[in-house]
Parts: C-alpha cells; structure tokens; sequence
C-alpha cells in the first residue's frame, strides 16, 4: 500500500510545470487528434491509437518539439484494462465448454505463431531476445509494449511491430473474406457513449481502474496498471454485478493518449530503422496469416464451424472488423468476438510467464559445464 501511494505522490510531483513539458505535450497531443480523426474518416482500424501514433512519430522523427512523459500513461493503460475486462460476461463463460475443440486450436495456434515469429524477429530481424519475444506475441499491442519495456525491450520497436501486424490484417482479411464470400462489409457499429449511459457505468469504471492498481500493486502483476484493472473488471462481469460498457469517448481518448505517448519515443531514431522495423513486420504477418489458415482448415474437420468463421475467430488482430464481418456473413459474432477477447487475455497472462520461465531455462543451460 505505502508503495502505491508513493507511485501516486511521485506522479502528481511529475505534473508540476517545472517537470512536465506542456507546450510540447500539447502539440503532441494536436498532431495525435489530427492523425485520429483522419484514420476514423477513413475507416482505418484502432483510428484513436494508430491515429495518433503515426502522425507524432513522423513528428518525433522530423524533431519536432513533441513529448509525452511517461507519468500520464498509468491511468490510460488502466482504462484500456477495465475495458478489456468488460469484454467478459456471463453468457460468454457458459459457452466456454462448447467451445473447447476451437479453444484448444486458438491456444496451438498461439504456440506456433509464438515459435516461428520470435525465431523470425531474433534470426531474421537480429533482435535481442527481449525484444523479440513480446514482438512476436500475436496480439496485445498495449500489454506487450508494457511488459516489454519493463522486462528492458525495446518498446518502439515492439510497437511498430504490433501496429503495423493490426494495419497489415485488418486492411487485408476482410477484402479477403469479402472477395471470397462475396459479401459486402459494413465496418460501422454502435457504440456506449457517455453522454447515454447512466453515471453509475462511470462509477464502474473509476472503481475498477482504482481497484485494478491497488490490486496490481499489492500482488507485483507485470504491467500492474493495465492486467490489474483488466481482472477486476473480468471478474465483476463475469460475476454479473455488472455489465457496464467504458464510454467510447474515453477508451478514445485513453488510445489518443497512449499513441502520443508511443510516438514521442520515436525522438531521434533514424528513419532507415524504422523501415527496416517495418519491412520486418511484413514477413511475420506472412507467417501469423499462414498459421491462421492452417488451423482454420485443421479445426474445421473437429467442429461444427466454418474454415472462414475459425479464420475470423483466430485471426491475430481487429476484434471489431472481425466481428462486423461475421455480423455481414451471419455467423455467430459471439463466437467470433469470445476468441478474441481469449486470445488477448491468455497472452496477457501467459507471456510474461512464458518469458520468466524461458530466462530460467536459459540460465540453467548456460549454467551446464562443457563436456
């Protein structure tokens, strides 16, 4: 408790004027609201976050005067957990023995993107170990650029990387999926907004994201600020206490934030890195599309869904077009929608594990005395 307290006093010590760069914080903040509305018009996926990311890190690579100190990103990560965690409910959890058969594939389907792309990013890419493993996770752009930089990895490039898998499948799949079914896709959807939804959500929210912290303290959990609210929240709707929505208009804000702040870092990078980085994302997108397929296929001969339904429920980035597929496809959206949510979540709790674990393993084996 005395620890997160201290969090909170150095926090607020942060923002005084003679620490915090508010003019460059400012513009920062303008060029992401730029970048944002221009991806929404256009429809682009995570408009808020990959919106605001690209246009300040072209700003931070041109030197303008943008920053984003790090103090503000605490409680938009934990906004981001609490609506993560509001992606579980009731009826979700009753349907998990259902689907156990496309579970089990989601989860290998994991594993063998896992291998093959941290090999990828660390033999092809020459990233340290770092770096590459919570690059090659599939899925959880937030929680990785988290847990990567605490574990000492490179978070710009762990977040080129993972924006440009979003953009890449995203911008792909659903013409895919359009041109194979033969369909014609609606990417618009409701949304709670604040300004319909009752101040008891807000409370939710407020109390979860406070709760979500203090319990992330309290139990050391990696990347304590977002997994933490994110459990809370998990457990108040899967409890049924709750069934509150985040308002779009702050988990907005909470990205536009988030994508200043990931681009800002970009200050005095090379540009010749950052499209190398890019480059690189291409060819592990290659391979996490071809997993998809092939488990799809696989897991189609085991269940009772479609080779295209499995391939939207697996697919390693955009739950929301996923789903306005299968709403267009008149699959269950659901099913589609529960995969997603499971895949982030069990990355979320799995990698740094994983990580922890394979650090373990290394040391011992380079403990091991030469014959």
């Amino acid at each position: 408790m005395t620890s997160w307290l201290q969090d909170i006093r150095h926090g607020i010590l942060e923002l005084r004027p003679s620490q915090f760069p508010y003019p460059a914080f400012g513009l920062a903040l303008l060029l992401g609201f730029a970048g944002g509305m221009i991806f929404a018009i256009l429809k682009l996926p995570l408009p808020w976050m990959l919106g605001a990311m690209t246009f300040t890190t072209v700003a931070a690579l041109t030197r303008a005067p943008v920053a984003a100190p790090a103090v503000i990103r605490a409680p938009m990560s934990a906004i981001i957990g609490v609506m993560l965690g509001s992606g579980f409910n009731p009826a979700i959890v009753a349907q998990l023995p259902h689907w156990l058969p496309t579970i089990l594939g989601l989860v290998a389907f994991m594993v063998a993107c896992g291998l093959t792309v941290v090999w990828y990013f660390r033999r092809i890419g020459g990233f340290d170990g770092t770096t590459a493993f919570f690059s090659g996770m599939p899925g959880g752009l937030v929680e990785m650029i988290t847990y990567g930089e605490e574990r000492g990895g490179d978070g710009r490039i762990i977040a080129l990387i993972h924006s440009a898998r979003i953009l890449l499948i995203v911008m792909t799949l659903p013409f895919a999926v359009q041109w194979i079914e033969g369909v014609s896709l609606n990417r618009t959807a409701g949304a709670v907004s604040m300004f319909s939804t009752p101040l008891v959500g807000e409370a939710w929210l407020i109390g979860c994201g406070f709760a979500g912290a203090l319990l992330g303290h309290l139990l050391n959990l990696p990347a304590k600020n977002l997994l933490g609210p994110m459990v809370v929240s998990a457990c108040v709707h899967m409890l049924g206490w709750s069934d509150f929505k985040p308002p779009f208009e702050i988990v907005n804000a909470a990205q536009l934030v988030l994508g200043v702040v990931i681009g800002c870092r970009f200050a005095g990078t090379a540009s010749r890195t950052v499209l190398r980085i890019l480059a690189l994302s291409v060819g592990s997108t290659v391979i996490l599309l071809f997993w998809m397929t092939v488990f799809a296929v696989l897991v189609a001969q085991f269940s009772d869904y479609s080779v295209v339904t499995l391939a939207l429920a697996y697919s390693p980035g955009g739950l929301a077009e996923m789903s306005l597929i299968a709403v267009a496809l008149h699959t269950e959206v659901a099913f589609v929608a529960a995969h997603h949510i499971i895949r982030v979540f069990l990355i979320m709790i799995s990698a740094p594990l994983v990580f922890r674990l394979a650090g373990r393993i290394a040391g011992v084996v380079r403990r091991q005395p030469a014959e």
